[in-house]
């Protein structure tokens, strides 16, 4: 596996940590249980950093050197691909012809390393996008930077030369093949999963307001994930101004958590969500919060009385199925793969467009009904419950041995006519 930009060992909702670093991770360690061995090569962020580090049993992390070591944005990483491709080649080099049976990139960075790789390697190339240069750029916040036509480049590039597409929804397939003209026969749809021992409802949501310090009897709309335009944290505390402005009693009885860290366009300003809460005039009941582990963050989804996600693009949502499967509704906005993720009206409510008034109206329902939370959070645990990760790495599993027969028949047939 190949994942450039992040490493799976770096705490998620930090810089460029997110989604895809779980997604990772878990994929990983499932795939080991099936015995498909997995080595992840990622760029050295630390000069303390080992060369290697066992993951999990038959999960190894082998650190690239490429580039500095701090300081370097995503933005400049396409420079430093030269040296990191190096880097995979000299790991390489080290063992036996035929050791890597197959490539699985992630992301456009790492998709053009694994292009190189393949090729020289001899086996087939999977890739998977998590996300799109087109369709970012079709949704972007006010004021946000578009992703640059070096990218879209890149990406038609990839799509073109891999093997097989992972598309995390029927709806991210379609958009492979609108938007970068796959091949429908070479785009396999896979769901990511959930850790179910990990996000449980456990003991309850007074427990862990208990753990939290947070009251009892609260609304307690939650947004957990980077800061950053792209996931909409301001509509949150926009739709939050607007239903105090509807409603001031709430005030005493309203908190607004919101975990995470700044990260991509939101680096520049990280101070954005801190200045605009004062100015909303409810700096009182929004509290930010680092970034927190796995453990912890199941607690702040079980501490919730609704997780909101009014992002712009995603193209799943682990963080919505994270929540349900901790027992909370989810409000999100109608985007990406979260309609997939959420079932509207079952175990949340999905807003169409990014209006702060459409998401304070959502956010009403569960203030005049408060056994909604309950309700809708039975349902959303039963939702979340088919997407464990074993299902995820199973049905990837099935991708590689089809990439791999694929590919086998391609070089057989290549042979049979002369051809390299």
């Amino acid at each position: 596996m190949l994942s450039v930009h992040t490493s799976p060992l770096h705490q998620p909702g930090t810089g460029d940590a997110g989604g895809m670093n779980v997604y990772i991770v878990e994929l990983a360690r499932q795939l080991a249980a099936l015995s498909i061995e997995v080595e992840i090569f990622t760029r050295a962020t630390t000069g303390s950093l080992p060369p290697t580090v066992e993951l999990a049993p038959g999960v190894l992390v082998r650190h690239v050197d490429a580039g500095p070591y701090e300081g370097l944005a995503k933005e400049e990483l396409p420079a430093q691909l030269c040296a990191f491709t190096h880097g995979v080649m000299r790991a390489w080099a080290a063992h036996r012809h035929g050791h890597y049976d197959l490539v699985h990139s992630h992301y456009w960075l790492s998709g053009h390393v694994g292009w190189l790789a393949a090729e020289r390697w001899g086996v087939p190339l999977v890739h998977a996008m998590h996300t799109m240069a087109k369709v970012k750029n079709a949704a972007l916040a006010a004021g946000d930077t578009p992703e640059p036509a070096a990218r879209v480049i890149g990406e038609t590039q990839i799509v073109r030369a891999a093997d097989r597409l992972i598309a995390n929804t029927a709806g991210e397939a379609a958009e492979l093949v609108r938007h970068y003209e796959a091949d429908p026969g070479e785009v396999d749809i896979v769901h990511p999963g959930v850790d179910l021992r990990r996000f449980r409802p456990a003991d309850g949501r007074a427990a862990a307001r208990a753990r939290l310090g947070l009251p009892p009897d609260a609304l307690i709309p939650l947004f957990a994930g980077r800061i950053q335009p792209l996931k909409a944290p301001d509509i949150l505390l926009r739709a939050v101004a607007v239903l105090l402005a509807e409603r001031p009693g709430l005030r005493d009885r309203l908190v607004v958590p919101v975990v995470g860290g700044p990260s991509g366009t939101g680096l520049a300003r990280p101070e954005r969500l801190q200045k605009l809460a004062a100015r909303l005039g409810i700096g009182d009941v929004v509290r930010f919060r680092p970034p927190v582990d796995q453990d912890r963050l199941a607690d702040w989804y079980r501490a919730a009385s609704v997780l909101v996600m009014p992002s712009y693009s995603e193209s799943f949502g682990l963080v919505a199925v994270e929540a349900q499967a901790c027992g909370t509704p989810v409000v999100a906005a109608s985007v990406g793969g979260l309609p997939v993720a959420v079932r509207d009206g079952v175990s949340g409510f999905l807003v169409d467009g990014h209006d702060p008034v459409d998401y304070a109206r959502a956010l009403g329902r569960f203030l005049d009904r408060p056994e909604l939370t309950e309700r809708m959070g039975a349902a959303a645990a039963r939702h979340a419950a088919s997407f464990g990760w074993n299902a995820t790495a199973a049905a990837t599993a099935e991708v590689y041995a089809a990439a791999v027969q694929r590919h086998r028949q391609g070089t057989h047939l290549r042979s049979l006519h002369g051809r390299p």
